[in-house]
């Protein structure tokens, strides 16, 4: 068993299913104590029984800033400090310029960017000095993808968060990184298209990626405990594809 984040305090935002549940998993299973958010009570109960006892669920929109000060002020009291923050909550739905709507523009943007601002920004009082913040950016926002412009909009600027961010906690002892997911085998993803369509939705993608395949959560889990954990302990503002390639020729 991987010791490397043994009595770390840990909070995965989204951490219901896909990527979140699986980095919850991982980061348990390298010793954290890890609190796990998500909107909807049925799917945190699911996913506390999957996690086990190391676990905590905190039912909150990390779009909703009353839900984040719950989150906060609960973990302050149980635990008192937060060593690991994945700021993962988020999402996107696809569509073509011309018809974007404001409700599509306010929601995706709404937890994908002012979401992750305040869930970094309401942690500050807790991130213990040597803590690492770990935000979900995505291959997209640095390629282009049809019908896709909000939510890779949004995640470039999740990725600009990471570089600026690093600049106001000079001094603080806290690192900041992005982990950017290509395309992986979540419920979010297949939930793009009709279950019809899905598998040639991931044989399309996949054929995109040099390894031919598709990611697993789990391995985008394992790249944000090494970014949480001392073996990255000189690596801040930067970026880590997890897209077998697929962003890098």
């Amino acid at each position: 068993m991987n010791n490397a984040l043994n009595g770390k305090i840990a909070l995965v935002t989204g951490g219901t299913s896909g990527i979140g549940l699986a980095t919850a998993k991982e980061l348990i299973a390298q010793g954290a104590k890890v609190y796990i958010t998500g909107r909807r009570e049925a799917e945190l109960e699911k996913a506390l029984i999957a996690l086990g006892d190391a676990a905590t669920g905190i039912r909150a929109d990390a779009s909703q800033l009353a839900d984040l000060d719950k989150v906060y002020g609960q973990i302050a009291e149980q635990a008192g400090r937060l060593d690991i923050l994945f700021a993962n909550a988020g999402g996107g739905d696809m569509l073509p310029l011309g018809e974007i709507t404001e409700e599509h523009f306010d929601r995706i943007f709404a937890t994908n960017v002012r979401g992750v601002l305040f869930t970094v920004q309401k942690a500050l009082p807790l991130l213990s000095n040597g803590s690492s913040v770990i935000l979900t950016g995505s291959t997209v926002s640095v390629m282009g993808t049809a019908n896709f412009s909000v939510y890779s909009a949004s995640k470039a600027a999740v990725r600009n968060f990471a570089r600026s961010w690093a600049l106001d906690l000079q001094g603080r002892g806290v690192r900041i990184n992005v982990v950017s997911p290509g395309p992986i085998k979540t419920p979010g993803l297949g939930d793009l298209v009709p279950e019809e369509q899905r598998q040639g939705l991931f044989d399309a993608l996949a054929a995109q990626v040099p390894l031919q395949r598709i990611g697993e959560p789990e391995e985008v889990g394992k790249a944000v405990a090494f970014l949480a954990s001392d073996a990255a302990s000189f690596i801040n503002a930067t970026e880590l594809f997890v897209d077998g390639g697929m962003a890098q020729i």
